[in-house]
């Protein structure tokens, strides 16, 4: 469950913008963003199951993300479509190098008034503000026999209020941040193991698994990094699917640094994982 974007991917930018110029972009795509949808097509690209339940952007941009949830083999069942009439859910990325910035437009509900039944049995939650939104949806998940993960998802409105989110970090099983988004909650009052599970995506450092009694780290992969775009959810996506089969906190470190490393090789947070999917041999290694 989270917003779900339509992103729009400017790459080859010889510098970011500044005020008062203008930046020509050599290359533009368009894709289905936000990191809900990422997970659930990491989640797939492993060979795992996944639904999306979220509110797709209005139109023209419904059917773009509607043909990349295809694509993706992800469940669109718990979805609906923004009314016409309101303004689409968008975000502008701007990549350069290795890094790049974000333009988002968040518009609407962020959650569809719809049922989802006992056949799920895991609810990852893609950002720690639509969690603040629905603080019910831990209970409900819980009335279902599910487990529960939580991204966060850097939110300025949030993170300097660590004290304030420990109550929802510490009901969930599995809290996914980035180091910067940890470093910041942490340094504003969240314990470091509010959750049973923590994980920490450290970017070219790998990704550090910790609990109250262990840690556990994995080396990030060699690769050339191509878009750092959605590489997080993808991990998530590896790690969840991994994790819930049964298999080590080890295993399912290298699971979600493997999806990462599939990511940032291509344009968009999802590309990289489709030839993933292509090559079962390549996702079980």
């Amino acid at each position: 469950m989270g917003r779900v974007y339509c992103d729009l991917l400017f790459t080859g930018l010889p510098h970011l913008p500044r005020l008062g110029q203008e930046v020509f972009a050599p290359d533009l795509s368009m894709s289905a963003g936000g990191g809900a949808f990422i997970t659930a097509a990491a989640v797939k690209a492993v060979g795992g199951y996944g639904g999306l339940c979220a509110v797709l952007p209005a139109t023209p941009f419904t059917d773009i993300v509607l043909r990349d949830m295809a694509e993706a083999g992800i469940d669109s069942s718990l979805c609906v479509t923004a009314a016409a009439d309101q303004s689409p859910q968008i975000t502008v990325a701007t990549v350069l190098g290795d890094d790049r910035a974000f333009l988002t437009h968040a518009s609407g509900p962020v959650l569809p008034d719809t049922n989802w039944d006992d056949t799920w049995h895991h609810l990852h939650i893609g950002e720690l503000r639509t969690l603040v939104e629905h603080p019910r949806l831990v209970a409900q998940a819980r009335d279902r026999n599910m487990t529960v993960s939580l991204d966060c998802g850097w939110d300025d409105t949030l993170m300097f209020r660590g004290t304030e989110m420990s109550d929802l970090v510490a009901s969930v099983d599995l809290f996914l941040p980035n180091a910067s988004e940890f470093e910041t909650l942490t340094k504003s009052g969240l314990n470091k193991c509010a959750a049973p599970l923590t994980v920490i995506k450290q970017g070219a450092r790998g990704a550090q698994a910790v609990t109250a009694d262990t840690k556990d780290h994995c080396p990030a992969l060699p690769v050339e990094v191509v878009d750092t775009t959605g590489a997080g959810d993808a991990f998530n996506g590896g790690f969840l699917a991994t994790w819930l089969s049964g298999a080590s906190i080890s295993q399912a470190l290298s699971m979600g640094v493997r999806c990462g490393a599939a990511s940032v090789g291509q344009v968009g947070g999802t590309a990289g994982l489709r030839k993933m999917s292509q090559n079962p041999t390549q996702a079980a290694e």
